[in-house]
């Protein structure tokens, strides 16, 4: 199932040659939290060299928890967040799973939770793969 998505604007599109995400769930650490003005940023992670993205993103640089860098990516026109992209692990990238086409959303099938330690209180779902940090 390839993926493909894009920012509010459309000025930022995407496709991912894949058969199936690496991963679809929850992101409840504080960084996902402020960026996605919610309790927790929907992920689909996908191996980073099997994405094209067109338009004008904007990277920011934060610093995750470990030290190492994790590069935010925005679409430069309306400010959709699109990914976040993990020094730690070069080889994936996790797109922001609301930014997907919309058939493509409805179909998702989220399993798994990481930083479960910064989920917030009145969050009440309880996916099957909960993990306290990040998965090793």
């Amino acid at each position: 199932m390839p993926l493909s998505g894009h920012c509010l604007c459309k000025a930022v599109t995407y496709k991912v040659d894949i058969d199936a995400p690496l991963l679809t769930g929850y992101d409840h650490c504080d960084d996902c939290q402020r960026q996605s003005g919610s309790t927790y940023s929907l992920v689909v992670v996908v191996p980073k060299d099997k994405l094209e993205v067109k338009g004008p993103v904007k990277k920011w640089k934060g610093t995750a928890d470990s030290g190492n860098a994790v590069w935010r990516w925005f679409c430069e026109e309306c400010g959709s967040p699109i990914a976040h992209d993990p020094d730690a692990a070069p080889e994936i990238i996790a797109l922001k799973g609301g930014s997907l086409d919309t058939e493509l959303k409805k179909d998702l099938k989220p399993d798994t939770e990481i930083w479960t330690a910064s989920k917030l209180p009145f969050c009440q779902e309880h996916l099957a793969k909960p993990f306290v940090h990040m998965p090793q």
